[in-house]
């Protein structure tokens, strides 16, 4: 018996050594050969380790990627622990990650020629505590995403700080099962941007001084669409007034400044307790897609959105570009808290839509809301004034589930 115990006391070290031995720490210091070391690191990573990025400044120019799963990057904080790739000579993302189980946090990096942090292809992926910052301020030629997960499920995004992408701050795309939470993102074109995904919850962030504060879009021709269930709540989506600066081309160049929330061509959105002013287009728009397309499985509608219990401060007093001309000439100015474009697909405008899929707003006395009866000025001119009379659009859906992700404590 006492040769079983002592056997089974010698496996017990002889694990806990092999535990020890696969959990290393691979420390990086800020020398001249902080790029290369950097790269290395990465490389040699093993599933369990952590590359822990010490304080200091790093000049980078090339970009960094990893490929290895159960992996974590530690910085030693966001003003400490500095990956500036301003000299970068590739036009490619500062950090690309294409493995599971990765956990990103405590370090910034900046002025990255294409996106900052990027994942694409991951399975449980941490954003945490980063700031990724375009340092000359809003202009075309930065980088299009800051923060970047793509083709990704069970995502957590939370305490991210992101300023200057010429397109997205936080971006999320074709991905599933997303939480962004507790960040901040200003001076982007899109503050926050939920795209063609299903299940996300967006809450407790900031978007201000962005062209457009959230918007929760779905687009034709990408491999993922349909994009569904999602809930935004409890944001303050403030004072969205920087030009919008997108390369022309770009999805995101319409998006006038001013606009607070908007959602786009999506299915079961529910935007919630959110405290909106500032934002001089309008606070909340809901719009089908504008542009032509050919995509026979695409569907341009927003179906099933529900709009409630929000806060409105001060807004809609400039509306700004062709969107914003579109809406005021229809709605006058200052354009009404909540906008809906009126646009169904010609069927459903003739019959209405099924409970599930129609738009929903239930908000406080004194709340102004528009359906611009876009499809009526197309199709019947002797109906194109607008409808300012919120209860017939009173009502409620079923809330999607929270989201429960395995890297937070969930199923």
């Amino acid at each position: 018996m006492r040769a079983i115990f002592r056997a089974a006391a010698g496996l017990a070290v002889s694990l806990a050594l092999t535990a020890a031995v696969a959990a290393a720490e691979l420390r990086v210091e800020p020398d001249d050969d902080a790029n290369e070391k950097l790269i290395e690191a990465l490389i040699l990573a093993q599933p369990g380790d952590t590359v822990l990025i010490a304080a200091g400044r790093y000049e980078l120019t090339d970009g960094l990627s990893l490929d290895v799963d159960d992996v974590t990057v530690r910085g030693e904080g966001t003003d400490r622990t500095v990956l500036s790739f301003k000299g970068q000579t590739g036009a490619g993302e500062g950090l690309l990650v294409t493995s599971d189980r990765v956990v990103l946090e405590d370090f910034a990096v900046e002025d990255t020629r294409g996106d900052g942090v990027k994942s694409k292809g991951s399975d449980q992926i941490t954003f945490r505590n980063l700031r990724v910052e375009w340092t000359g301020g809003p202009k075309a030629e930065n980088g299009a995403y800051g923060v970047y997960p793509v083709s990704s499920k069970n995502v957590l995004i939370e305490g991210v700080l992101v300023r200057g992408a010429s397109d997205a701050g936080i971006y999320v795309g074709q991905s599933e099962d997303i939480v962004v939470r507790n960040s901040r993102a200003e001076f982007n074109v899109a503050g926050i941007e939920i795209e063609n995904s299903f299940r996300a919850d967006v809450y407790k962030n900031v978007a201000t001084r962005n062209t457009g504060g959230i918007l929760v879009f779905d687009l034709p021709n990408l491999p993922v669409q349909g994009g569904h269930d999602i809930r935004v709540f409890d944001n303050d989506v403030v004072d969205n007034d920087t030009p919008n600066f997108a390369p022309e081309g770009n999805i995101v160049a319409i998006v006038p400044k001013g606009m607070g929330i908007m959602v786009m061509a999506n299915r079961n959105v529910h935007v919630f307790n959110n405290r909106l002013s500032g934002n001089a287009t309008t606070h909340v728009l809901i719009a089908a897609y504008p542009e032509d397309y050919e995509d026979d499985d695409y569907l341009f509608v927003p179906r099933g959105v529900y709009v409630h219990d929000n806060e409105y401060g001060e807004g809609g007093g400039e509306p700004d570009g062709e969107v914003g001309k579109t809406i005021s000439d229809v709605s006058g100015t200052p354009v009404p808290d909540i906008v809906w474009d009126g646009v169904t697909t010609i069927p459903e405008y003739f019959s209405w839509v099924s409970a599930e899929n129609r738009i929903y707003v239930d908000e406080p006395d004194g709340t102004t809301f528009v359906n611009l009866k876009m499809i009526s000025q197309l199709l019947l001119p002797w109906s194109t004034s607008p409808d300012t009379d919120i209860s017939g659009y009173k009502g409620s859906l079923p809330e999607p589930a929270p989201v429960k992700l395995p890297q937070d404590g969930g199923a």
